[in-house]
């Protein structure tokens, strides 16, 4: 059987592949994002950049994967940031940076990008790889200064890309989206069901169960 492996820590894409019925084997990469954008340059595209590393973050986990998984598995790597003012932006990581950006960001629009690469393994070497990015426009409300505040205090946006989710308490100041929303969550279905056929793999290959109901 083969086994998707999520080259990911985050809990929301987790979940979003437990609720379309593939439980994932999960290895994190723990590539130094900002070291892999230095390498790209200035010129980089958003859209180059969030593709990049996600393939970066795929590759590093297909070498330290243990032999039974190597055996027959696809790796996804993803990785999301949120492009506003022409500028990417990634985890706020302080309450500071996220207040300044939902400040920036409160009742305007903005455009999430997920990159996604996918590297099909077989008896341990690499023997297919396809990778793309989505993007999808969120349209982000006005939070009141209390409510602002006590998001910030659930330290939630910190560790997201553009100081929001839309999957959790986030999705509160979300007044709409236009795209995919398994991608503004972090990994778009639509998108990896392409990359899955561009390397030989059907969806129902992946089902480890029947879908998570909630």
């Amino acid at each position: 059987m083969t086994r998707l492996v999520l080259a990911s820590a985050s809990p929301a894409r987790r979940t979003v592949l437990r609720k379309a019925g593939i439980e994932p084997y999960v290895h994190v990469s723990g590539v130094d994002e900002d070291a892999v954008q230095a390498t790209l340059g200035p010129r980089a595209t958003p859209h180059h950049v969030v593709t990049e590393l996600a393939r970066a973050k795929a590759a590093a986990v297909v070498p330290a994967l243990p032999a039974d998984i190597v055996a027959d598995a696809v790796v996804i790597g993803c990785d999301s940031m949120l492009l506003l003012d022409g500028e990417l932006q990634g985890k706020p990581h302080t309450a500071d940076v996220a207040r300044a950006r939902w400040r920036s960001m409160a009742g305007r629009s903005g455009t999430l990008l997920t990159g996604h690469c996918v590297i099909r393994v077989h008896d341990g070497r690499p023997v297919g790889e396809s990778s793309a990015d989505s993007a999808t426009v969120v349209h982000f409300g006005t939070p009141s200064g209390d409510d602002l505040e006590a998001y910030l205090d659930s330290g939630e946006p910190m560790q997201v890309a553009g100081a929001f989710t839309l999957d959790g308490l986030g999705g509160w100041f979300i007044d709409r989206i236009e795209g995919d929303p398994s991608s503004v969550i972090g990994i778009g279905l639509p998108l990896v069901r392409r990359l899955l056929g561009d390397v030989g793999v059907g969806i129902a290959e992946l089902w480890t169960a029947s879908p998570d109901p909630a």
